[in-house]
């Protein structure tokens, strides 16, 4: 056959799109990025109104990349996490110093994230990004696959890697079924501005009708100091609450959350997002990978989604890296099932997590709400047993891919 357009075309450019891009051409592989929204668009604050959760491990993988340090804004640290079930007086609290950390993890907005991959993309040898532009067929062979984008334009490939979102239009087009399960939820997402400093302090209140956090922003350039709100909802509640003005908005956020950062007022424009449970029924096919939330979407209850998704992309980095060292084919259905075998049960394990905790606080039986109660006391009393719930969040624990290991422990 004639030499492929590329090594790896991957379909989206998103945060999992363009962290996949960034890692195969880090092992030396020719990368095209498809996506239909351009990249002035992507890194706009008005196309993407969510923050993202980044753990050490997906911290590592970022400053390996160069991520970390392109992003125009820095992520803000979380120094602890305080979790409180409902009303109740009882609440766990996870220290920074517990964890042996200077951070539990950090936060920081979508827009200066995707500003920090598409930034670190540019100029770079063997990347490319096609935008906007539109895959309407793909078709795989022996030894390559070809996709026809809506223009009529071919490219050749050696694999596909879907990072095209939950709806994934790549998976539905290779026949791959998914499991799914609406919560009945929507989540408001917005900027809070408060007149108390937050500390650093993620909070995270499980509430009947879903889980209401307050997690820690840079304050802003006049110095008010600010947080993102993920505020889940029943659908009809959430549909209410957005038709608020922003005071009466302020008002039931208050009441919701109490004067803990002090006064409360809603800053900027209120997103939402229905909440819901996505996973495919496997991660391959023909010359065919995927990754991040076209592989599954979970409840964002543990803010671990897009960590997922870059443990995804680390571990088909590894997979690749170690197939060509052995000179195999690294789009062969062998090395392509190495990399299933390796995700499946992380990725099934936090759906079971995620899922639990939800169906767990979503509820207001008197006896259960008991159990959350002397559960919530007995981790805070229970020193390893903290400390194991705090490592697991920070993704320092079980089989890291090379990108995201501690290199102090190697």
């Amino acid at each position: 056959m004639t030499q492929p357009d590329c090594d790896v075309l991957i379909v989206g450019g998103g945060l999992s799109g363009m962290s996949a891009a960034l890692a195969l051409r880090a092992i030396g592989l020719d990368v095209i990025v498809i996506d239909p929204v351009p990249a002035e668009i992507q890194t706009a604050a008005t196309h993407d109104g969510r923050t993202t959760a980044i753990s050490q491990s997906s911290k590592r993988m970022l400053e390996r990349l160069g991520v970390w340090d392109a992003m125009p804004v820095p992520p803000c640290p979380i120094g602890d996490i305080r979790v409180r079930e409902g009303g109740s007086p009882l609440f766990l609290q996870f220290d920074r110093g517990d964890a042996g950390s200077d951070a539990m993890g950090f936060i920081v907005d979508n827009g200066p994230l995707k500003a920090g991959l598409y930034r670190e993309a540019a100029g770079k040898e063997r990347l490319r990004v096609v935008a906007p532009a539109s895959v309407a067929a793909l078709a795989a062979s022996a030894g390559h696959v070809t996709a026809t984008l809506k223009d009529g334009t071919e490219l050749t490939a050696r694999l596909t890697v879907a990072a095209d979102g939950r709806p994934s239009p790549t998976r539905r087009r290779a026949g791959i079924r998914t499991t799914e399960l609406s919560y009945g939820q929507t989540a408001i997402t917005c900027t809070v501005r408060h007149s108390r400093p937050h500390d650093n302090i993620a909070f995270e209140h499980f509430r009947p009708a879903g889980p209401f956090a307050m997690l820690p922003l840079l304050d802003d350039e006049d110095g008010a100091h600010r947080s993102c709100l993920v505020w889940s909802e029943r659908t009809a509640t959430a549909d209410a609450l957005l038709s608020l003005s922003d005071a009466e908005f302020d008002l039931e956020m208050q009441e919701a959350f109490g004067d803990t950062l002090g006064t409360l007022h809603v800053s900027g424009k209120r997103w939402a997002y229905p909440l819901g449970l996505i996973h495919a029924e496997r991660y391959i096919g023909p010359r065919l990978v995927l990754v991040g939330d076209a592989a599954h979407g979970i409840h964002p209850i543990a803010g671990q989604g897009f960590n997922l998704g870059l443990r995804d992309i680390a571990a088909l980095t590894d997979t690749i890296e170690d197939a060509m060292r052995l000179g195999i084919d690294f789009g062969s259905a062998p090395v392509l099932e190495k990399y299933q075998r390796w995700r499946r049960f992380d990725v099934m394990s936090l759906i079971a997590a995620t899922d639990g905790i939800n169906r767990l606080f979503s509820n207001n039986s008197a006896p259960i709400k008991l159990l959350r109660d002397v559960g919530l006391g007995l981790v805070q009393r229970i020193g390893p047993l903290k400390r194991a719930f705090m490592r697991s969040a920070m993704g320092t624990t079980g089989n890291l891919p090379r990108l995201m290991q501690d290199p102090s422990r190697n």
